[in-house]
Parts: structure tokens; C-alpha cells; sequence
């Protein structure tokens, strides 16, 4: 019986999606996850507690990378965004400013998940509208507050931990491909165009990734998703960097040039 449910459940979607499918598979949604880059708000869980109080991104005068993509002119402005404002590639919850750890960000994998059933139905195969997911840079070994124990706990990323925040990058992908997604990622800004300690201070944080450990980070993040994903795209969106003036966020300008260098991607590869 269950079985029987199951499919009828499944007709049932592919009668009332099928047809309003077929007529827009030439314009599929474009998935996004990633954190702050990609959108402003934090998450709230169902009794109303998010990460910093719930707060959103210069409170929410700031233009993310998922809106500038639902606004670029050459794209339809179909965008399904489940990116976290916060976020880490892995769940955790914001200790910041503490001594408590309270809210809760979910990790790109969970993300993708949600991303993934916005455009699926559910058969056999399952039948998917988008066939790109942007898959911006997280939080992890950036500052105190990306490791979800108090701050006073944390020290600065050595090269195993770096290294594993790429492999949890680069499983995300793999997952995207075997989901018949090509992911596309971007590449860290330069250390130059940012103002890290401006950003330290202005979100409380015991500290901040020096220009060595930044740089490290940036080479690994671009080098080992260039070399070990065949099938994902790493585009350099960030290369013209400004920040809005809180040292870490791009301002509306550097963001609507990097949603431009997806769009253009995008309509190069349909």
C-alpha cells in the first residue's frame, strides 16, 4: 500500500508540474547556496532563534549575489537560493557574541538538499529543472565565530583544516553532478581588497585569518577544485573586488559584476 501511495503521489506531481516544466526547460532555475556572498539573511528555526540575533547583512541595504542574479537583465530571474547568511559548508551553531551558542546555520550539503527538491520531481528518474548550482565561498577558517564552539576556543585553521573544508566543497560538487548539476564556484577575492581587521572589529569577533593563512586558503580553495572536479566550473567573479565598507562584503557594484560573469557563462553554455 505504501508502495501504491508512493507512485500515485508521484503521478500526481507529474500531472500538475509536468506541463508548466516542458514549456520553461529552456530557462531553468539557476540553484545558489553558499553564505553571505550569495545571500543576507540568517536563518530562523521554527521557535524564532537564528544566528546574531537574526540579523541580516548592512540590515538589508546590501544587494547578495543570489538577488543581483534574479535582477541581471539577461537572465529570467529564476534563482532558487538557499544560501545562508553566516554559513559554514558544514552545520553549526553562531557563538558569536557568547558565552552562549545559540541559532543554528545549516551546512551546504543540507543547502544542496533543499536546493535540489525546490526543482525536482519526485520519479523515477527524477526530473530536474536547473541545471546549474553557484556555490559561493563559506565562512569556515575565516574568523572566531566559524567552528561552532565559543570563540575563546578557537584558534586560526592549520592546513589539515583548510584541506578539509575543501573536501567538504568539493563532496557538495560531486553531489551536484550526480544530480546531473554542474556546480560553479568562485574564487576568493584578494587579501589586498579587503580590510579584515576593520571587519574583526566591526562584528566582535576574537579574530580574524592574517593575509598568510587568507592567502593559503585562497591558492588551496582555487587550485584543488580546479584539479580534483572534473564537470565543475570555478569562474574568478571577485577578481575587481570592492567591499560595501564593513572590510569583508562586496559592494552592489562588484556583486551585479560577478552575477554578469555567471549570466554570461550561463547563456555561453545552455
Amino acid at each position: 500500500m505504501k508502495t501504491l501511495n508512493a507512485t500515485l503521489a508521484a503521478l500526481l506531481f507529474a500531472l500538475i508540474f509536468l506541463q508548466p516544466l516542458s514549456a520553461a526547460a529552456s530557462e531553468p532555475a539557476i540553484l545558489v547556496i553558499g553564505a553571505s556572498f550569495s545571500e543576507a539573511k540568517v536563518p530562523f528555526d521554527d521557535n524564532m532563534v537564528a544566528p546574531l540575533g537574526g540579523i541580516s547583512v548592512a540590515l538589508g541595504s546590501y544587494l547578495s549575489l543570489g538577488n543581483a542574479l534574479v535582477k541581471d537583465p539577461r537572465l529570467p530571474g529564476y534563482v532558487i537560493n538557499e544560501a545562508q547568511a553566516g554559513a559554514t559548508s558544514f552545520d553549526r551553531s553562531s557563538c558569536n557574541p557568547g558565552p552562549a551558542c545559540v541559532g543554528e546555520w545549516q551546512g551546504y550539503e543540507k543547502q544542496l538538499q533543499m536546493a535540489l527538491a525546490r526543482v525536482t520531481i519526485p520519479v523515477s528518474p527524477p526530473i530536474r529543472n536547473a541545471r546549474y548550482v553557484v556555490i559561493t565561498l563559506g565562512n569556515d577558517c575565516l574568523h572566531s565565530d566559524a567552528f561552532g564552539i565559543p570563540q575563546d576556543q578557537t584558534t586560526p585553521c592549520d592546513y589539515a583544516q583548510m584541506n578539509a573544508y575543501i573536501d567538504r566543497l568539493l563532496a557538495v560538487g560531486q553531489q551536484a553532478l550526480d544530480a546531473s548539476i554542474i556546480p560553479v564556484y568562485d574564487v576568493y577575492p584578494p587579501y589586498s581588497t579587503l580590510d579584515m581587521p576593520s571587519f574583526q572589529a566591526a562584528a566582535g569577533l576574537y579574530w580574524v585569518a592574517s593575509e598568510a593563512n587568507y592567502n593559503a586558503l585562497r591558492d588551496l580553495h582555487r587550485t584543488r577544485l580546479q584539479a580534483e572536479l572534473p564537470g565543475a566550473v570555478v569562474l574568478d567573479v571577485w577578481a575587481d573586488f570592492e567591499h560595501m565598507g564593513d572590510g569583508l562584503h562586496p559592494s552592489d557594484k562588484t556583486t551585479r559584476k560577478a552575477a554578469t560573469m555567471i549570466a554570461q557563462f550561463i547563456l555561453d553554455h545552455p
